[in-house]
Order: C-alpha cells, then sequence, then structure tokens
C-alpha cells in the first residue's frame, strides 16, 4: 500500500484512482476538443456518463465531502478542465438539490445530473467578493414571486449555464439576515450577460438581472435565511478547492521529479544536485500535508464530529498556496521550457493562480482561522470562570 493514502479504505482509493484514469484516459482528449471560454458540454455528459456526477449528486443523501475531494483531486492531476467542469457543475446544483422547492428540484436536477442542463452557483458581486453580507442584487416582491435587478460577476459557467442558484438580497439594511438564494433559470427574461476573458480558459461571465421575474416556488431554502444556504455550501466546498490544488501539486511534483531524473546539466543529472532534490523534498512533504489537512477536513464535515469553518479554511489555505509553489519550483527545475505556451507546467501555472481567490481569499481564510482561535479562546475562559 502507498503510504501517501494509507489513512484511507481501499473503496476511497479506488475512487481515486478511477478518477485518475478517467482523466487521463477519457476526459483529457474531450477536454481539449472544447472551445477555450465556453462551457463544454459534451465534457459535462462524459463527467455523468462515465458516473462521476451521479454518485455525488443524489437526492437520497447529501454530498459527502471526502467523495468530492477524492474525485476532484484525482481529475485534476491529469486534467483540470474536467475537474472545474465537474466542480462547477456540483457548485451550482448544491443549494437546489439540498434546499430546492420539490417542483424546481424535479424539474432540474435529473437533466443537472444527467449532464444535459449546466448548473453555475452566483454569489459574487461587482463591489463585493468575500463579504456575502454586503450583496447589493435586489429581489423585490411582486406578486407571488420577486424580481431581480442588478449585476453578477465571474460567475462559472455563464452565461451559459441553464440553471443558476443566485443570492439577493430580500431585506435591505439587515446584513447576513436579509439575503435568499432563488434557482433562476437561463432563459428568464431580463437575464442576460457576457463571458469575462481570464488567464485561464474557464467558462466565467457576468450576468446582469433586469427586473428578472422569479416564482416564490424559486426560493431555495427559506426567505432571509440565503447567507446560511451560502455558508452551508461554501464550507462543504473549500475543502475540495484544496483537493484540486493538491491535485495540480501532485502533477507538478511528477512532472519536475521526472524531468530532473533525465535532464543532465555539467555532465550529471539534475538529481544529483542537492539544490533540486531538497527543494522537491520540501515541496512532496508540504503536498502530503496539505492532502492529510484536505482529507482531515472533508472527514470532519462528513461526520459532523466537529466545527468544521476553521478546518475547511485552514485546507483551502494551505493547499492552495502549496500548490502555488509547487508549480513554481517544477517551472524552476524545468527552466524556460516550462513557460512554453502548451507546456503542461505553463497550463498549470495559469490555473493555479485563481484557487488563491475564488470561494474565498487566502486572506480571508486567515481571518476565518484567527477569529476562530480567539473564539475558541473566549470559550475556554468561560468554561473556566464557569467552574470557579
Amino acid at each position: 500500500m502507498n503510504a501517501t493514502y494509507a489513512h484511507l479504505s481501499n473503496a476511497q482509493r479506488e475512487l481515486l484512482a478511477r478518477s485518475e484514469a478517467l482523466a487521463r484516459d477519457v476526459l483529457h482528449p474531450i477536454a481539449r476538443g472544447g472551445a477555450p471560454g465556453r462551457v463544454n458540454r459534451p465534457l459535462i455528459a462524459a463527467l455523468s456518463g462515465h458516473g462521476l456526477l451521479p454518485l455525488v449528486l443524489r437526492r437520497d443523501r447529501a454530498i459527502p465531502a471526502l467523495e468530492l475531494c477524492l474525485i476532484r483531486e484525482g481529475l485534476a492531476r491529469f486534467s483540470t478542465e474536467a475537474e472545474t467542469a465537474f466542480a462547477v457543475q456540483c457548485l451550482g446544483a448544491h443549494p437546489i438539490l439540498a434546499g430546492g422547492r420539490p417542483a424546481v428540484v424535479d424539474t432540474w436536477m435529473p437533466r443537472v445530473i444527467a449532464g444535459e442542463a449546466v448548473a453555475a452557483f452566483a454569489l459574487t458581486e461587482p463591489t463585493g467578493g468575500s463579504d456575502v453580507a454586503s450583496l447589493a442584487l435586489r429581489a423585490e416582491p411582486d406578486g407571488d414571486g420577486f424580481r431581480l435587478s442588478g449585476e453578477k460577476v465571474f460567475i462559472s459557467n455563464a452565461p451559459e449555464a441553464d440553471i443558476y442558484a443566485v443570492f439577493a438580497r430580500t431585506a435591505r439594511g439587515a446584513g447576513a439576515r436579509g439575503i435568499t438564494c432563488f434557482a433562476v433559470p437561463r432563459e428568464s427574461a431580463g437575464l442576460s450577460g457576457e463571458a469575462t476573458p481570464l488567464v485561464s480558459d474557464h467558462p466565467i461571465g457576468t450576468l446582469r438581472f433586469d427586473g428578472v421575474l422569479v416564482s416564490s416556488d424559486h426560493v431555495v431554502g427559506n426567505l432571509d435565511q440565503g447567507f446560511g444556504v451560502a455558508m452551508r455550501t461554501l464550507d462543504l466546498f473549500r475543502p475540495s478547492v484544496g483537493a484540486f490544488a493538491v491535485g495540480m501539486a501532485q502533477a507538478a511534483l511528477d512532472a519536475a521529479v521526472r524531468y530532473a531524473a533525465q535532464r543532465t546539466a555539467f555532465g550529471h543529472p539534475l538529481s544529483g544536485f542537492q539544490g533540486v532534490t531538497h527543494q522537491l523534498a520540501g515541496v512532496a512533504t508540504r503536498v502530503q500535508a496539505a492532502r492529510l489537512l484536505v482529507h482531515a477536513a472533508a472527514s470532519a464535515h462528513d461526520t459532523g464530529t466537529a466545527e468544521t469553518t476553521q478546518a475547511a479554511a485552514m485546507a483551502k489555505l494551505f493547499a492552495t498556496e502549496t500548490a502555488a509553489l509547487a508549480v513554481d519550483v517544477a517551472i524552476q527545475v524545468h527552466g524556460a521550457r516550462a513557460l512554453e505556451r502548451g507546456h503542461e507546467l505553463e497550463h498549470l501555472y495559469r490555473e493555479v493562480r485563481g484557487t488563491r481567490i475564488y470561494e474565498g481569499t487566502s486572506e480571508v481564510q486567515r481571518e476565518i482561522i484567527a477569529r476562530e482561535l480567539f473564539r475558541e479562546l473566549g470559550s475556554r475562559v468561560d468554561s473556566v470562570r464557569g467552574g470557579a
């Protein structure tokens, strides 16, 4: 048994290996056939056809965080495009699957799970990213529904997704307590948008809501309680962002080790130079530590044995920063050839940067961790005083 995954069960290791094999042998070629910056519908259909979406998106149970992490790590190692398509489909579907009204779930989730409809999670706005409580998209009552007005930015799969989990303000001046989540179909009158070109070629864009009418049966969860819907979704997905980072970090490390073993300089292989090998040893140690943090946070979420907000923040923070280091070291080992357009490491260099920003920046993760530290301190002090 590989000690790297000794903490996993046989079934969990098989899921990871299956995800890696699918990414390498099946999904990567489909991903390469897609248009840059556009939703790759054949890829999403393949993620369903090969069983990954139906495994995770089920109505009879909550999404298991550890399964999500293992699939994302395995896919990322060989196809970041497949990983991102899988992750964003699950992210967009989760709020609706978990809190949507039965009629909406019955209409949309079979199509989303089958890869026939594309889902998206619409939270970020021009004046607020990680500060969810400051959302400004308005949802004003209109008959038996609401009219949505405002803008969302940097929304994955926008503007091509078929169904959006949209977070809007239903009570002014109420901060986090006045937000509601809505399931909004793409064909809704008044909904428009355009793609946003980024450094990495992901489908991502802007959405504009010009009085979009959404019926009350499209409310996800409870009215004015959308902040909780968003936070529960992010707590579930933050460790798996770390898993995406671990997969990329492992791919970069593997590439660097292979290259160092075969490339010679000054008459010796690079693997004979301590300046190279010690850097790789450090990266390997950090990658394994990141993997364990991610899996521990996911397991805690699944078992409900502990408060997972801090664990999820630690996992995302450490794993994404480790991945950035791993890719940087791998490029340094390769030299200029790694920066050629189309090289695996050039691709990873562009892909890895965003992980420290979306679903909560590294700075936000540190703030969460610090806040939890002092909250725990306060609890301990209160406990001591109470027992005095």
